[in-house]
Formats: structure tokens, sequence, C-alpha cells
């Protein structure tokens, strides 16, 4: 949700009242709660008119719209008449995948310091699954307060990981002290794997991300490829299309952008150059060269940031990533 889209999202939710507000909020996922809640705190005084715009904004929007009552019922009962009743269960698993995992799901509304907390002392199998199941942020700063024992063993089993059966999903919610409902499904959820491990891995900071892929390296070289091969790092920037790289532009202070820049190659640069009108184009090349020296540390940090900003436009399907994978000191 764009920035514009969650202070609308806040007014209206003040508008509607603490009942109604608090029936919307039962249908949101954590980040989603938080992200709204920060919001309505942060709305300043409106007047009537500011109010009555979003108001008619959002029933003009919303009158159109039909409510479809039990979606997941209908969803079942086509697949099952179209494929049959295995191939329908197979799709069905990945489609409506979550909503047995009700103990797992409540990780999600805790901070990464308890998660990594609670998780320490467990088998790095129960951890990758916990891991997995989490949003890639969330997992990465989980990761990130993890003995690096722990940590390496946790993301090679998360790389080599083909799916998760319910028996494990049962122990996981034993540890979690909660029941898992439908556990008894034969068919086992399509998670983890070296996909899941590239991206959190994304989210990591540079030292600690090599020192895990050196690790899974040292054991599976074909699988730390494997891995490289889906990270989508600041250097592929260059494989998006002109238009990603300008709705980029928009969601990113200038800021940021210089930093991120520093050490980067002239192609990168001049992509980013051609993707701004001639007058922003030149006074970041003139930014560029007034910053001088700054740490990689630094830069890696400003990197990621404009690197989540991607992912969060690739989920809301604004744009297409095709990623590949890609040390301290000072870059000039």
């Amino acid at each position: 949700m764009s920035e514009v889209g969650l202070h609308k999202s806040a007014i209206l939710l003040l508008a509607l009242g603490q009942d109604e507000a608090a029936e919307v909020f039962k249908y949101l996922g954590p980040k989603d709660v938080q992200k709204l809640g920060g919001a309505m705190a942060a709305v300043g005084n409106m007047n009537r008119d500011q109010i009555e715009a979003v108001l008619v904004e959002f029933r003009l929007e919303t009158e159109g719209r039909v409510n479809l009552a039990d979606t997941d019922e209908y969803i079942r009962g086509v697949l099952t008449k179209a494929l049959g009743d295995d191939k329908a269960a197979h799709l069905l698993d990945r489609i409506l995948q979550g909503e047995d995992n009700a103990g797992i799901e409540s990780l999600k509304w805790m901070d990464s310091a308890s998660v990594a907390e609670m998780i320490r002392n467990e088998h790095p199998q129960i951890v990758a699954t916990i891991m997995v199941h989490l949003d890639p942020d969330h997992a990465s700063e989980t990761m990130n307060l993890l003995p690096e024992r722990l940590r390496n063993d946790v993301m090679l089993r998360i790389a080599t990981l083909e799916g998760v059966q319910p028996i494990a999903l049962r122990e996981l919610n034993e540890v979690l002290t909660q029941l898992l409902a439908g556990g008894d499904r034969g068919k086992k959820s399509a998670l983890g794997g070296a996909k899941t491990a590239a991206n959190i891995m994304n989210y990591m900071a540079g030292a600690t991300e090599a020192s895990v892929l050196a690790n899974i390296r040292e054991h599976d070289p074909d699988l730390a490829q494997k891995i490289q091969d889906q990270m989508f790092t600041f250097d592929n920037l260059l494989e998006l299309d002109d238009r990603s790289v300008q709705l980029l532009l928009r969601e990113v202070q200038s800021e940021s952008l210089i930093i991120a820049l520093k050490g980067t190659s002239q192609e990168l640069k001049d992509k980013i150059f051609k993707n701004m009108s001639t007058r922003a184009a030149e006074a970041l090349k003139e930014d560029l060269d007034a910053k001088g020296a700054v740490r990689l540390s630094e830069v890696e940090g400003e990197q990621k940031e404009i690197l989540k900003i991607i992912r969060r436009l690739a989920d809301e399907g604004q744009i297409i990533l095709g990623g590949k994978g890609g040390d301290e000191g000072m870059v000039a």
C-alpha cells in the first residue's frame, strides 16, 4: 500500500469509529495492523472537507463491488469438480495454504527478539520450519539474533527443505503449546527450498549474508549457487524495465539513493539517470560527486532499504522481478 493509500485508509478508519474499525482490523495481518495503526496515530487535525473527500472516494470505489460469501468453499467445489479429488487437493493445499497454521500465525504478531528467544534452544529443523512460515524480512531479523552456528545450520536446512509434512507442523505447534487444526492432511505444504532461503537472505546485512552463503557453499556448492542465482541484489536493478525503475524512484528518498549508488557500476548509474528528468539527473550527479567517501556498511544499508521497496512493489504487482545473486571498507 502506498503512503497516500495508507493515509487515506487511516482517515477512513478514524471516521468509522472504534467498533467498526475493530471489525476491519480483524481481517488484517500483523504488518498491515502495525502500518495502519501507525498511520492512524500520525493523522493530525482534519477538516470536514478532507474527511468527506476520503469517504466519497471510498464509496465510489466500493459501490460497484460484490461480496462473495464463503469464497474458499466455492473454490474448493469448482476445483474438485474440474480436476477430481486428488489433483484438486494438491492445488487447494497451495491456494488456501495457511488456514490450518494458527499456532504458527501467532508468531507473526511477535517481535523478532521474542521469536528468537523462544526458538534459540530448539532443534535446527524446528527453527527452519518456523522460519519458512514467517515473512522473509521477519525471518531475517530473527535469524540475525540467533547464534552464528545455529543460523548457518538453519539456513542450510531451509535451502534443502522440500516441504513441510503435517507431523512436522504438529511438532511445531507442540513447541508453541497450541493445537494445529486440520493437521491430519496428507499433503505437505510447498515451503522451503532455495528460493525461500534466497528471499530470507535478501534481507540480511551484507556480512551476515556472506557468512551464511559461505557456510552453505562448504556443504553444497551447487545449492549455494542456486540460492545466489535466485537472490535479487542491488545490481539486478539493471534487469528492471524503465517503467519499473521510474516507479521505484518515486518511492526512494534522494539522500538514500545517493548513498546507495556510491561504488556501483557506471552502467547502473546510467540506468537510474536515464529514468529521471534531465534536471533531476544532473542534480543527482552533482550530489554523488559532492558526497565523498561513504562506509560500505552504510551503502549496503541503504541498498537493502531500496530492495525492500522493490519487493513491496513486486508483491503489489506493480513490477516484476527476475533475480540473480550477487564486504566492510570505504566506497569512494
